[in-house]
């Protein structure tokens, strides 16, 4: 194994050492709170990481919130607006097949007068 002869001196370790820098850590804001924080790291503020919360407790509050929802029910509400739709498409159609018929009286007395 190599070993050095002499020590060393003061400026010579200066230098080597002269390169060696430290450098600014990276940095983002936290697309949750919008507070700066060190890339690829939890957010100290909100505890999230790319916008989902990583600690345990924001997760069992988050499945909580998911349980609550409940199911939708047909109310009397909902079925009046889809009788109301289908009034509505009814008469679209109706409209429809109207236009159509003037469309084709039209185009037949065009060609009566051509000929």
């Amino acid at each position: 194994m190599a070993v050095p002869k002499k020590r060393t001196g003061h400026s010579a370790q200066g230098h080597r050492r002269s390169n060696w820098k430290a450098t600014k850590p990276e940095t983002t804001k936290c697309p949750n709170c919008g507070e700066t924080v060190l890339t690829h790291t939890v957010c100290t503020a909100c505890g999230t990481y790319k916008g989902k919360p990583v600690s345990l407790k924001d997760r069992v509050e988050e499945v909580k919130a998911e349980e609550k929802k409940p199911a939708k029910k047909t109310t009397k509400k909902s079925a009046k607006t889809e009788e109301v739709k289908a009034e509505v498409k009814a008469e679209v159609k109706a409209e429809a097949v109207e236009e159509v018929k003037e469309e084709t009286e039209s185009k037949e007395e065009v060609s009566e007068k051509e000929e």
